[in-house]
């Protein structure tokens, strides 16, 4: 059995993204408590809404050092939308520090002729780890859908795993290092492709289970 704990601090979609992992065979836990996520064989971190309110919640749960731990054990890893910014260092939507789990800041979008704030509704990824165990069966252009004003900016680009153009502004759309990965779009509104990344996180986590045992 897959166990996926998938955290819960009142700014997830916590719903859909249970539909998705578990239409891929995975158990999965909503749960707060630490002892819970560590125990799990993957940890998914979601999130609506905005980059201070989120930070705010995860500090009132006592979370923000159990999460940065986790993350650093080797543990597979998913954070989406919100739950993607937070992994970084700070964002220019607020004055709260992020986890800091990934170097970079997350920054909003410049405005510029022929474009809307927030960038709302499909477009197509470019991979940039083609490898990467997330775009398993995902091909190139593949569209998903995306709702944000802010992105983030890694200050190693190598930590892109997926980038989109959004007018002349090329941003990161997904960053993956080892055990972690997380995505700006939202998985369990990205229709068949979403299901796809989200079977392919859970297949990683199987895999990972292999070599433990």
């Amino acid at each position: 059995m897959t166990t996926i704990a998938v955290i819960d601090y009142d700014m997830g979609n916590l719903h859909s993204a249970c539909k998705g992992l578990e239409f891929a065979g995975a158990t999965t836990l909503v749960t707060d408590v630490v002892a819970d996520i560590e125990k799990a064989d993957g940890v998914v971190l979601p999130g609506v809404g905005a980059f201070d309110p989120a930070m705010q919640l995860l500090r009132s749960r006592e979370l923000f050092d159990p999460i940065r731990r986790i993350a650093q054990s080797g543990k597979p890893f998913l954070g989406s939308c919100v739950g993607m910014q937070v992994l970084f260092e700070g964002s220019e939507e607020g004055a709260e520090a992020g986890l800091g789990i990934f170097p970079g800041t997350i920054r909003r979008f410049q405005p510029e002729p022929g474009i809307t704030i927030p960038h709302m509704g499909w477009n197509q990824l470019t991979l940039d780890q083609p490898a990467q165990p997330l775009w398993k069966n995902i091909e190139p252009e593949t569209w998903v859908y995306f709702v944000h004003s802010y992105y983030a900016a890694p200050t190693d680009v190598t930590l892109n795993a997926a980038t989109i153009t959004h007018g002349t502004q090329t941003v990161s759309a997904a960053v993956a290092k080892d055990n972690l990965m997380a995505v700006q779009f939202h998985p369990e509104k990205s229709s068949t492709a979403g299901l796809q990344i989200l079977s392919n996180f859970v297949s990683y986590v199987r895999e990972r289970q292999l070599v433990v045992a």
